[in-house]
């Protein structure tokens, strides 16, 4: 063996160097073979060495979270528990109860609800006994939970992460695994009343987080069903051809339609026919002209949901909610299980001027520019039936907030300003301005935790005053209770504010009570 083989052997000791090596001396004895030529195959086997391991032969880990997931740092999940506590606030206040459910559920209870959708159900590896899947959404849960348990009347909330093997785009927080915020009236009520309140609520969430913009688009699925059967779309076809509308706020019409005609093989003239009423938008006028309209007449189910849009308006008014709703017959939402009016509120860039005037009158309207949906829902009336052994029905409405995407903006908002995102909820610092005052510090702390106050102290036993003081302006926290020797004999406390480093003497009995009044007022 020559010079470079021996260096290979002493290079790559271990089980994988001696490989290397091996593989060195086999390839120089066949004739031929060059110098160039077996560094450039150790050059090979030593980044696969790399690739497997050290010398040691542990295995060298990625460091990476999978595909269409992250972590969340303190200052992210911060903003998101104030999302949260904003969102469920509104829950709370239009009288909803919560649940919870497993995150696998059986494979065949998500099999068949969501259409072309379902390939993007993660199916779990068989353990023995059940084909298992994890949800899809929190919707069809909450109807299974309805039909086992035999409930026929519940508003209930539920928030909880839901899986989806799709292709993500995290910068528009779409992801694989993500959060699911979602409200539900369950039960027999007259028409339109619950699904104005879930319309409703979406108008207060998106008014509170202040996100910008927005537009809450409605339709009916009887009326898109209504509008297929006279454009002379196939019944068997109903369906997928929905499923291709569903893409007109990703894909312009032109492509829609090469969808409808050459991949699903719809005739030309239905799809300019249904072009033609998908471009409309507007409020109760265009629902009244519908009625009226020459084919959309003739069909009984999309009167039905022209008439329960007419009424569904008529409530929005008294809401008060009208000026961000509008009738859109583009509004497709690909689920199966929905049976009546569906919904999808929008963030537009350019902002979400009142409807136009040629919109109101069914006309095309002018296009703002969509920045993606942050909720969606509609009526499933027949989802729970399919679960109940004897078919019967427990009418839905509900709707589900994109929380991921809220959240996306929410931290960008927060990246652009420059307000401060507190981590921690502590109101107070104990501190020391001595040596040897550990104990009294740790006394003092135990008082205010046992009163209910959110306090902290440095984990040294002597730290230095600045230090202290610096930890409080880093973290945001509002006041310092400073001890020395001279407050300890005189049975004070200095009191310091950090924002403005006023600092007042307050006796140990009256601390509590200053510290309640001083950050209630913050």
């Amino acid at each position: 063996m020559n010079m470079l083989g021996v260096f290979c052997v002493r290079a790559c000791s271990g089980l994988v160097g001696f490989r290397i090596a091996t593989h060195v001396r086999s390839l120089h004895s066949f004739a031929g073979i060059t110098v160039a030529q077996i560094d450039e195959e150790v050059a090979k086997l030593l980044q696969l060495k790399a690739r497997l391991g050290g010398d040691d032969g542990k295995h060298q880990f990625v460091l990476k979270t999978a595909k269409g997931t992250r972590d969340y740092n303190p200052k992210q999940m911060a903003i998101r528990e104030k999302v949260f506590k904003t969102i469920i606030s509104c829950f709370k206040r239009h009288g909803a109860e919560t649940i919870d459910t497993p995150v696998f559920e059986l494979k065949e209870t998500l099999t068949g609800k969501y259409g072309e959708d379902s390939k993007l159900i993660y199916d779990l590896k068989d353990q023995g006994g059940e084909l298992l899947s994890l949800r899809y959404d929190l919707t069809v849960p909450f109807a299974r939970y309805l039909a086992m348990n035999k409930i026929t009347n519940i508003k209930r909330y539920h928030i909880a992460k839901v899986y989806r093997r799709d292709n993500p785009a995290m910068t528009r927080g779409r992801y694989r695994e993500f959060y699911q915020c979602d409200f539900d009236i369950a039960g027999q009520y007259d028409g339109m009343i619950p699904d104005a309140e879930c319309l409703k609520i979406v108008y207060e969430i998106l008014s509170e987080l202040n996100l910008g913009d927005f537009r809450i688009k409605v339709n009916d699925r009887r009326i898109l069903d209504g509008m297929f059967a006279v454009c002379g779309v196939p019944d068997d076809k109903f369906r997928t051809i929905c499923s291709t509308v569903d893409k007109l706020d990703k894909m312009s019409w032109e492509d829609v339609k090469k969808e409808m005609v050459n991949e699903k093989g719809l005739s030309e003239e239905a799809a300019d026919q249904i072009g033609e009423y998908v471009s409309m938008q507007g409020g109760m006028d265009l629902a009244e002209r519908l009625l009226q309209d020459q084919k959309m007449s003739q069909s009984k189910q999309a009167c039905a949901g022209l008439s329960d849009i007419k009424l569904l308006f008529s409530y929005l008014q008294l809401f008060q909610v009208t000026d961000k709703v509008v009738f859109d017959l583009s509004l497709a939402r690909g689920l199966d299980y929905y049976t009546g009016i569906i919904y999808e509120a929008v963030l537009t860039q350019a902002g979400v001027a009142p409807v136009p005037a040629e919109a109101q009158n069914g006309a095309p309207a002018e296009e703002s520019v969509s920045v993606g949906s942050v909720a969606g829902g509609g009526r499933y009336d027949g989802l729970v039936g399919m679960f109940d052994p004897k078919g019967r029905k427990v009418p839905c409405v509900g709707v589900s907030i994109g929380i991921e995407r809220i959240f996306s903006i929410m931290e960008q908002k927060a990246e652009a300003s420059a307000e401060k995102v507190r981590t921690t909820e502590v109101q107070i610092m104990v501190a020391s301005a001595q040596k040897n005052l550990l104990e009294e510090r740790l006394k003092l702390v135990t008082e205010l935790w046992n009163a209910g106050i959110k306090a902290e102290v440095m984990y040294k036993k002597n730290p230095k005053l600045l230090s202290q003081l610096q930890h409080c302006e880093e973290s945001g926290i509002p006041l310092v209770a400073i001890l020395g020797e001279q407050e300890l004999k005189d049975g004070v406390v200095k009191l310091r504010v950090v924002a403005t480093r006023e600092e007042v003497d307050i006796s140990r009995a009256d601390l509590i009570g200053e510290i309640r009044r001083r950050t209630s007022e913050a």
